[in-house]
């Protein structure tokens, strides 16, 4: 059966901190790809500056293009509106049904598991993978698999804080993303 890993979020934008989780993940458990998928609308207002849901997928694509076994998945911008984890799962083991699932969290979330619209129904559809973040605690009742990987404190609210400021992030997202923000004009720059 193919283990596929899946990492959600805005990635507004994408920077190596993501890159890093899906790839320690897919190296730990030895999974056969990780596939990165924005969210099509946010659960939280964006601002004026922030990317689109094309753009979001389009940084991640860029992010991802020269990484072996990561991926841009468009599943929940194709889809559109709000989604709960719970239905994006759903829907995505119908398409694949010949697919193990990796639902890879951070700590943040991993706190947060209680609140999860239908969390005992996920925890048995999906393997949750949970992997530490700075400041959090990371515990749960749930059945998780965590995965130790190298922490770094890096948050996508800092990068558009650069951007506005400086115009720049370098060494924080790649080059490629670095360039379609400039071009874009996101985030103040």
């Amino acid at each position: 059966m193919k283990k596929v890993g899946l990492l959600g979020g805005t990635f507004n934008p994408p920077h190596i901190g993501h890159l890093i989780v899906a790839n320690e993940v897919r190296i730990a458990l030895g999974l056969h790809e990780v596939r990165l998928m924005p969210t099509a609308i946010p659960p939280h207002k964006m601002a004026t500056h922030d990317a689109t849901a094309q753009q979001r997928l389009q940084m991640v694509e860029l992010a991802v293009a020269d990484f072996e076994g990561l991926h841009a998945s468009a599943f929940e911008v194709e889809r559109g509106g709000v989604s709960y984890t719970f239905d994006t799962m759903s829907a995505m083991k119908k398409l694949e049904p010949d697919v193990d699932f990796y639902f890879i969290i951070g700590g943040d979330m991993v706190d947060m598991l209680p609140e999860w619209y239908r969390i005992e129904e996920l925890s048995e559809m999906v393997k949750l993978v949970g992997v530490p973040r700075p400041g959090t605690i990371g515990k749960t009742e749930f059945p998780i698999i965590f995965v130790d990987i190298p922490q770094i404190d890096l948050s996508s609210t800092l990068i558009r804080k650069r951007f506005a400021e400086r115009g720049a992030a370098q060494l924080l997202v790649l080059p490629a993303v670095d360039e379609f923000i400039r071009k874009e004009e996101l985030y103040g720059s």
